[in-house]
Formats: C-alpha cells, sequence, structure tokens
C-alpha cells in the first residue's frame, strides 16, 4: 500500500483532520458530490474533508468496502449511512510524485443519500464556522 493510502486511512480511522495538512497539496482540488464547481486549494479542501469526517464516520457505520491503486491513482468503495439512509460511495484520489494529494473527487448514490450528505454537511459546515 502506498504511503499515501496509509496515511490516508489513519486519517480516517482517527478522524483526525489535523494530518491533512501534510498529506494536501497547497493547490489541491476537491469535486464534492453536492458542490457543483471545483473546491481549490488546501485550506477548503481541509474544511471538506473534516467535515465529511465527522459528517460520514458515525461510529459503526463509515467503512471502505474495495480499494483499487494504480500508480499515483486510488479508487476506494465505501458505504456509511446517516439517519437511515445507506449510503455508496467513491473516494477518486490522485496524488503527485512528493506524496501530496493533488486531486480529491468524491462521487455517491443513491439520490437520496446525495441529498441526505448535502443536508449533514451543510449543518456540520455551519457548526465549523
Amino acid at each position: 500500500m502506498s504511503s499515501v493510502m496509509q496515511a490516508w486511512h489513519r486519517i480516517v480511522e482517527q478522524q483526525d483532520g489535523s494530518g491533512l495538512d501534510d498529506l494536501l497539496d497547497d493547490d489541491v482540488v476537491f469535486h464534492s458530490p453536492v458542490v457543483h464547481t471545483p473546491q481549490r486549494g488546501k485550506a477548503i479542501t481541509r474544511l471538506y474533508l473534516t467535515a465529511a469526517m465527522q459528517t460520514l464516520n458515525a461510529p459503526g457505520h463509515f467503512q471502505y468496502l474495495r480499494e483499487l491503486v494504480d500508480g499515483n491513482h486510488a479508487v476506494l468503495e465505501f458505504q456509511t449511512e446517516i439517519e437511515g439512509v445507506l449510503i455508496n460511495g467513491v473516494d477518486m484520489i490522485e496524488w503527485n510524485d512528493e506524496g501530496k494529494i493533488i486531486d480529491f473527487k468524491v462521487m455517491v448514490r443513491p439520490l437520496k443519500a446525495v441529498n441526505a450528505i448535502h443536508q449533514a454537511m451543510g449543518q456540520m459546515l455551519e457548526r465549523m464556522k
């Protein structure tokens, strides 16, 4: 397993966004399943990923099901649950040769799950302000 993926799994398991500063490139691009435009930069990506960890990683619910790594790219399928809604999604991660994440895309299904994430993430981001 790549050192980037090891670091990412450690951050998710510990729900500790502080490790993101070392893992994210300054110019990272984040693609949200609910925000139309890509979010650019370390600060906004850290904010979204930290909020997602707190929103989606309810104890006993979030788990990665599969992981495919090819060079500097990884696709991680996950599932979790928010208020009884089963969420199935994919994290697509790309990193540079320095081991910094440069692109992070999240895709979620079904539509009911997208709506649940949109609402829960909106509430979490408001609390984090």
